[in-house]
């Protein structure tokens, strides 16, 4: 299996090489060796292992998630450092994890400067990680004779079973036609808003995998003069906030499937309050300082003058932030303190499950609120059963109980985070802002780690840290963890 997902990564490194040929960026030679190597070894380990028994039970399924989101983030580095573009393996490694996780965090200080194909790349660890590169195997495994349920399993942890098809390998091959045609989709609808077609497709891409990196700088705010792009990218990255079966029945005509589903209003209905609280706030109460940056003055609603331009970088932020994309098209750390905690908060949130979008999820949340109103009731009716619904049916006691020990443990796992940033050199509000950024792999943070800042200041130990604390929140905490209890060693 590691194999396999070596020749899977190599395979899109030559395509990024393709893109070094066509703009001649001087790094064709480094990202076609690195394509080339991730290929013999992968072929290599599929070479040694031919004769064993391809069979894939649920503990083995977390195995090969694990270790081949980080097989995958050791061979994605090569692009980086075979080229120069990142001579540092720490460097280069948080970049790719960041890449994989679709966190967006990076230590590059001039995005701009580096090759064509290097950018590709980058957008492309987004765009493989977005859906799962478990997903897009199950898709392929019964060329190998493998069955894939476990790995399903494993990638997607969530309290949502649904499945667009009984045939595991069908859901995943429906889920990725939907996730290719919205990139598409998107980089035609960029190109014509304005972009160039090479920022159309790497946007696309790291816009559907809510992943964040940009092409530029100042991010999205390099357009902030081109509104149209912006609504655009804010569309979409809305729907890959969404869960990917709902858009599968929008995608039958089932739109009433949508407003059916508790998630999906609550969603909905939130970034709307969100946003329309954000609005009102930096249109009347933002303010900036003279030594405030590009970006910072460019989403001044002084500057703006007008109601549509603080509703729509109100609108950007909180759609970014909920779906743990991280595009940046203003510094909301600097609309004001209220703010600044608000969307801290939204951060945990994360959106809907089934989709590319890191964080809780809102499913979770809203099981935990329900049950937690519930109580209530049950101590003055101790006797009453009183089940929790969701979407109009009971939710089974041990999925509750699943869902309350998984916040408890991104509880407990952020406030660790913290505190060894805090033992790194962070300040309070940096360290708190890292710790939520890398493990709800949302990208920009707070303090130190603002929008406008980059992960470059942290020090090599802090790096590896982030990249383990995007790890698990990635994989959503139980699939990494699991592994590091006794219990899953057991041959009982």
């Amino acid at each position: 299996m590691m194999g396999f997902l070596l020749i899977f990564n190599g395979v899109f490194m030559l395509v990024s090489a393709l893109v070094s040929l066509y703009y001649d960026d001087g790094a064709l030679q480094g990202i076609l060796f690195a394509g080339i190597l991730s290929i013999i070894v992968g072929g290599l380990f599929q070479f040694a292992t031919k004769g064993f028994k391809k069979l894939i039970k649920k503990r083995e399924g977390y195995l090969v998630v694990t270790l081949g989101w980080i097989i995958i983030s050791i061979s994605g580095t090569l692009p980086y450092i075979f080229t120069g573009a990142i001579p540092s393996f720490t460097n280069a490694f948080f970049e790719t994890m960041s890449g994989y996780t679709t966190t967006g965090a990076s230590i590059l200080n001039d995005i701009e400067s580096m090759p064509a194909s290097i950018l590709f790349w980058r957008s492309t660890t987004h765009w493989i990680g977005g859906m799962g590169i478990i997903v897009l195997t199950i898709a392929i495994l019964p060329l190998l004779g493998i069955g894939g349920m476990q790995l399903f399993a494993a990638e997607a942890p969530g309290p949502s079973a649904d499945k667009l098809h009984p045939r595991i390998t069908d859901t995943a091959k429906r889920l990725w036609l939907i996730y290719f045609t919205l990139t598409l989709v998107e980089a035609i609808l960029l190109k014509f808003a304005g972009m160039s077609y090479f920022d159309a497709l790497n946007h696309a891409m790291s816009t559907l995998s809510t992943g964040g990196f940009s092409t530029k700088n100042t991010s999205v705010a390099y357009w902030n003069n081109q509104p149209l792009i912006q609504y655009i990218i804010i569309l979409f990255m809305f729907i890959a906030g969404t869960n990917f079966v709902l858009s599968y029945y929008v995608a039958k005509g089932k739109f009433k499937k949508l407003f059916q589903d508790d998630e999906f209003k609550y969603y909905f209905f939130g970034v709307i309050g969100v946003t329309l609280l954000t609005t009102l706030i930096v249109y009347f109460h933002a303010e900036v300082s003279n030594e405030a940056t590009d970006i910072q003055k460019i989403a001044h609603p002084m500057v703006l003058g007008e109601w549509e331009s603080s509703l729509r970088h109100a609108l950007f932020q909180v759609i970014a932030i909920v779906t743990t994309t991280g595009f940046v098209s203003a510094d909301f750390t600097i609309w004001s303190p209220f703010l600044t905690v608000v969307f801290f908060l939204i951060m945990f949130s994360g959106a809907s499950a089934g989709s590319t979008a890191g964080g809780v999820k809102i499913v979770r949340q809203i099981i935990m609120i329900k049950n937690g109103f519930f109580e209530f009731k049950r101590t003055l009716h101790p006797n009453a059963i009183i089940p929790v619904r969701y979407n109009g049916k009971a939710v089974d006691r041990g999925i509750v109980f699943n869902i309350m020990a998984f916040f408890i443990f991104y509880l407990m796992i952020f406030a660790l985070g913290s505190l060894i940033f805090s033992i790194l050199g962070l300040d309070f509000i940096s360290s708190l802002g890292a710790a939520a950024s890398s493990l709800g792999n949302v990208g920009p943070a707070l303090g130190t780690l603002s929008p406008v800042n980059n992960y470059d200041s942290l020090s090599d130990f802090g790096k590896w840290w982030s990249a383990f604390l995007m790890l698990l929140g990635r994989l959503e905490l139980f699939t990494v963890l699991i592994i590091l209890t006794p219990y899953f060693w057991k041959n009982n």
